[in-house]
């Protein structure tokens, strides 16, 4: 029998360390560049998530992708899936 590879729904998102002074976390800065709804501007969004980082093997300012999983405290829902 072939095991097959499940494709995960979870969102995934990539963004910029900008903490790492936690035990097992790190909080990630993503941007997003959208058209504003009303006035047709492009503006940069930032949201800032913490992420799973299991070891502290990440530093301020590593690019890192963040996948959503399930809540693994009061706010942190995502683990870091690359660099």
């Amino acid at each position: 029998m072939e095991t097959e590879k499940t494709k995960s729904n979870n969102k995934t998102l990539s963004g910029i360390v900008v903490s790492d002074k936690m035990k097992d976390t790190v909080v990630v800065k993503v941007s997003r560049f959208v058209k504003h709804p009303k006035y047709g501007k492009y503006v940069s969004i930032d949201k800032k998530f913490k992420a799973d980082d299991k070891g502290n093997t990440k530093k301020i300012g590593d690019k890192v992708t963040i996948e959503e999983c399930r809540p693994l405290s009061k706010d942190k829902h995502f683990r870091i899936v690359t660099s």
